[in-house]
C-alpha cells in the first residue's frame, strides 16, 4: 500500500516537471509570436492552454484523493500541499502567456513593442522563459541551491520591469498611448511569470526543508 502511495506522489512530481516544460514552452511561444508578429504561433499558444490546464485538475484531483486516504504526515504531507499550490503557480503562469499572446495577436501585422523597447522586452521574455523551464529542474532534482538562484535571476527580472516603465514617461516617447499601454501589460506578464517562478521554488524549499520562505508565510 505505501508502495502504491509513494508511486503516486511521484507520479505527481513528474507531472509537476511536465507543467513546467508546458509553461515554458507557452512563454518562448508567446514572445516569439509577440516579436514576430506571428499570429499563427499566438493562436498556437492560445489553444495549448487547454493542456495546462487538463494537467493541473489532474493533479489536483490526485493531490485531494491522496490526503482523504492516505491521511499522510511529514514529508509526504508537504509534497501534497506543496504540489497543490504548484499547480495554481503554473497555471497562472500559462495564462499569463496566453496575455502575451493575445497582445501579439491583437497589433497583427505590426508589432506590439516599438523598436526602441525591443531589446528590454525580449531579455524580460528570456529570463521569464529560463525561470519557468529551471522550476521545473528544482522539482526534479530537491535541488534547493538552484531554488535560492531564482531569486537573484528574478532581480534582473524587476530592473528590467522598472526600465521598461521609465521609458513610458520619458518626454521622447512618440509611439502614442496604445503601444505604452502594450508595454506596460507586457512588462507586468513578465514579470509576474517570473514571481509565480520564484513562488515555486520557495515552495519546493519549503518541501525539502519544512521551512517556509518570509515571502510565502501567512
Amino acid at each position: 500500500m505505501r508502495e502504491a502511495f509513494h508511486e503516486s506522489l511521484d507520479s505527481v512530481r513528474h507531472d509537476l516537471v511536465a507543467m513546467s516544460a508546458l509553461v515554458q514552452t507557452a512563454v518562448a511561444d508567446a514572445t516569439t509570436a509577440l516579436l514576430e508578429a506571428d499570429e499563427e504561433v499566438a493562436d498556437r499558444v492560445i489553444a495549448a492552454d487547454s493542456a495546462v490546464d487538463t494537467l493541473s485538475e489532474d493533479i489536483e484531483q490526485r493531490c485531494y484523493e491522496l490526503l482523504s486516504l492516505q491521511a499522510p504526515v511529514a514529508t509526504d504531507l508537504r509534497m501534497l500541499i506543496s504540489a497543490l499550490k504548484m499547480t495554481a503557480e503554473f497555471e497562472r503562469m500559462g495564462d499569463l502567456a496566453v496575455h502575451v499572446a493575445k497582445v501579439a495577436k491583437m497589433r497583427v501585422p505590426d508589432r506590439a513593442v516599438p523598436n526602441k523597447l525591443e531589446p528590454t522586452i525580449a531579455r524580460m521574455a528570456s529570463i521569464a522563459e529560463v525561470m519557468a523551464g529551471k522550476v521545473g529542474q528544482v522539482i526534479d532534482g530537491n535541488d534547493v541551491a538552484a531554488a535560492h538562484e531564482l531569486d537573484d535571476i528574478d532581480e534582473e527580472m524587476d530592473k528590467l520591469r522598472r526600465k521598461s516603465f521609465r521609458e513610458l514617461f520619458k518626454s521622447d516617447w512618440k509611439h502614442g498611448i496604445e503601444a505604452a499601454v502594450d508595454v506596460a501589460l507586457l512588462g507586468r506578464y513578465y514579470e509576474r511569470i517570473a514571481d509565480h517562478a520564484v513562488s515555486v521554488a520557495e515552495r519546493q524549499i519549503f518541501l525539502v526543508t519544512g521551512e517556509l520562505p518570509v515571502s510565502q508565510e501567512g
